[in-house]
């Protein structure tokens, strides 16, 4: 089995996105290891504002709200492209990387122009012995019931 694989695609502002876990092979589990935006159009040319957030919840998470006390929030990115070229880009993010994924997760991201934002996830593999596959599954079926 691959180790590490890369989810990608492209999201209109405000909108949600499924990432599917449905092909979840028993005995494993899976980490993210890193959460990424572009702009989609007129890169380099404006100032945008882009976040998005990635749950395993029922309903999505608004990236420009998270609420970290929400223990089905497994990541956040934001990213601020100043109009003066004075500043440098900022990229804030955060990740729960020991949140073990066995079911779908939900990305929502938002852009300050309404513009569709590109996103990337890595993810990682991770072997899970029986004990461990019941607790990783119970739990995420439980925040994603609530």
């Amino acid at each position: 089995m691959n180790k590490e694989f890369v989810m990608r695609g492209q999201t209109a502002s405000g909108e949600t996105e499924t990432l599917n876990f449905s092909g979840y092979k028993p005995g494993y589990a899976y980490r993210i290891t890193e959460f990424q935006l572009y702009p989609s159009q007129n890169v380099g040319g404006s100032s945008p504002e882009l976040a998005g957030s990635i749950t395993a919840g029922k309903t999505a998470i608004s990236p420009i709200a998270p609420n970290f006390n929400d223990e089905g929030l497994i990541g956040v990115v934001m990213q601020k492209s100043p109009a003066s070229s004075n500043y440098g880009p900022l990229e804030l993010s955060v990740i729960n990387d020991t949140f073990l994924i066995t079911q779908n997760l939900i990305l929502m991201v938002q852009e300050t122009g309404g513009e569709p934002v590109n996103w990337q996830c890595r993810f990682v593999a991770e072997k899970m012995s029986g004990p461990e596959e019941a607790v990783a599954n119970y739990k995420q079926y439980t925040i994603s019931d609530e």
